[in-house]
């Protein structure tokens, strides 16, 4: 498991990034505004206009330090890493059970069943700190839907039924996530999820956080020597990192949509920051998106319970964890997969 946790993020457009000796240097209009030792990195995330010289491309992969460069929106484009330091029997085994659809739809079960209950607790908690606002009703409603559908997985399924159930409650979830947003209503109204490309400030926000905990769970699967492109509950595509999709689920309600709709709530961004396109796309600006990025760097300090550890364990280290739950239990340590329990 990686100790050190640091991502460095780059959205200043027209920044260079070179390497002097073991330090990184970024460079604005030739002016150095950041230098920090690559050894504390465990990855680099670019931004759209970003340019990076070949020797820190060379360096970061001999050390694994991941470098993504992400398009407009934050649509991830590719990722420079170094040689694949897992062993060949865990990947057999990974794939052995991708092929197989009971034994993929095991592990779709876990991953669904944490998303779901994780994302009845984000409802029912918003519920009771607001119990006099006018949506607690339909959030206790829309929380006892997920505790049906739950109750559903509490026996073997098939892949698609897996599939049926996350989708009937991603519905029941979104259908009240109007209600979770208690300030600046007016600018940041949430109707409906769109995705790609997001259509509105919230799904925005959303979108953004979801790219980076993409980014976060492939990096960690590949440090515990597993294949982000191959995953159970999503199916492999050309392009579309399966597996870190998987691991990112049962984390999107903890992680992602509760820290967008903290900033929305506390007003630490505003909807001036956010700019809609000739596309139709609603886009951050720069600054947003340094807040943005600040507050989820900032969250990944923090501490909570792990529920199967038994110990205290920084958000940050989330993913790698449940990756190195995940990679015991093909190898056969762990009778099942232990997905994480938001309590």
């Amino acid at each position: 498991m990686k100790h050190l946790l640091n991502t460095l993020y780059v959205t200043t457009q027209g920044a260079y990034l070179n390497l002097d000796g073991e330090t990184v240097v970024v460079r604005i209009e030739k002016e150095t505004r950041l230098r920090l030792p690559l050894h504390t990195l465990d990855g680099i995330v670019c931004f759209e206009q970003i340019a990076c010289s070949p020797p820190l491309l060379y360096a970061c992969a001999e050390r694994n330090v991941t470098v993504s460069f992400m398009g407009f929106g934050g649509r991830f484009l590719a990722r420079v890493q170094g040689p694949v330091s897992g062993n060949v029997l865990l990947r057999r085994e990974q794939y052995r059970r991708t092929d197989d659809p009971d034994r993929a739809a095991e592990i779709a079960r876990a991953v669904v069943a944490a998303k779901v209950a994780n994302a009845r607790t984000v409802l029912l908690r918003a519920a009771r700190e607001h119990p006099d606002r006018p949506g607690a009703g339909a959030l206790e409603q829309a929380g006892g839907e997920l505790q049906r559908l739950l109750q559903g997985l509490d026996k073997p399924l098939s892949l698609d039924s897996v599939r049926g159930v996350e989708g009937a409650a991603g519905q029941a979830y979104f259908s009240v996530f109007d209600h979770l947003i208690v300030a600046q209503k007016g600018d940041f109204r949430f109707e409906r999820r769109t995705r790609r490309p997001p259509l509105d400030n919230v799904n925005s926000l959303l979108s953004f956080f979801y790219v980076l905990l993409s980014h976060d769970a492939a990096s960690a699967l590949e440090g515990v020597g597993l294949d982000p492109a191959v995953g159970y509950l999503h199916r492999e595509r050309p392009g579309r990192p399966g597996l870190a999709l998987d691991l990112m689920e049962e984390l999107r309600p903890v992680l992602a949509d509760r820290l967008a709709l903290s900033l929305i709530n506390r007003q630490q961004v505003r909807a001036s920051g956010f700019e809609p396109t000739e596309t139709g796309a609603v886009l951050m600006d720069e600054p947003t998106r340094k807040t943005v990025l600040s507050a989820y760097q900032e969250r990944k300090q923090e501490e909570l319970q792990h529920p199967f550890l038994g110990e205290r364990v920084p958000v940050g280290l989330l993913l790698h964890v449940q990756a190195m739950l995940l990679a015991r239990f093909l190898r056969g340590d762990l009778d099942a997969y232990p997905p994480f329990f938001w309590r």
